[in-house]
């Protein structure tokens, strides 16, 4: 995934290109064969796709640029560093970034319930997302301070961690109703990935949870230079 943007003071849309879409291999029935007459203890250990979450990796380029309302603009200028953040939501309308704050727990719930991740408690959105411990966020105007926001750190080279590609889960509404989640993490620099290939974002991100969905979830990206 490869994301492509103009600097603007908030976080904005950014031009999208999809590299690749993949999956992991379903393995292959294992073989044991005993003798007529007895009895086998077992033990089985399988590691299985979690079809309930998905992930999104990738890069960023961008640049400053003074331009008007249709987009014409007068100079622009080149990065050669990129810093900010790149956001994610299911809501189609345009986020309300000045109320943007941490999700708490009645948020996370609901959206639990509208996705059906209530069946598995060891899986769901709550229970991924379970700590609070994460770097400052600056989302616009809005400050959010170390360890505020339930966060998560994605793996690096195949393991767990807790020292780059963060994430947290935030809610951009007044009350428990009438806001939205947004995921969001923060840009690193050509950071060694899940895979050990150099990203500069990476992200999870939850599907409907029903075990008859058999379609997709679109999500809405934004990115933020700062």
């Amino acid at each position: 995934m490869f994301l492509s943007y103009y600097a603007y003071a908030i976080p904005v849309g950014p031009t999208i290109t999809e590299i690749k879409n993949e999956t992991g291999s379903i393995r292959e029935s294992t073989l044991i064969n005993t003798t007529g007459g007895s009895i086998t203890t077992m033990k089985l250990d399988v590691t299985a796709q979690n079809l309930k979450w998905k992930a999104f990796v990738g890069n960023v380029t961008g640049s400053l640029v003074l331009s008007d309302a249709s987009n014409y603009s007068i100079y622009d200028w080149s990065l050669s560093t990129i810093v900010g953040e790149v956001y994610a939501t299911r809501s189609s309308t345009t986020v309300s970034w000045s109320n943007i704050n941490c999700s708490n727990l009645t948020h996370i719930t609901n959206e639990e319930i509208a996705l059906n991740h209530t069946s598995n408690p060891d899986d769901n959105i709550s229970a991924t997302f379970n700590a609070k411990n994460h770097n400052p966020f600056y989302i616009g105007t809005v400050e959010l301070t170390s360890n505020s926001c339930y966060s998560i750190h994605t793996n690096v080279n195949n393991q767990s961690q807790n020292s780059s590609f963060e994430e947290i889960i935030l809610y951009d509404g007044t009350d428990h109703q009438n806001g939205d989640i947004v995921y969001a993490t923060n840009l690193e620099q050509d950071v060694a990935g899940y895979n050990n290939n150099s990203f500069d974002f990476q992200m999870i991100v939850p599907e409907v949870g029903l075990s008859t969905w058999d379609s997709s979830t679109a999500y809405y990206f934004y990115v933020e230079l700062t």
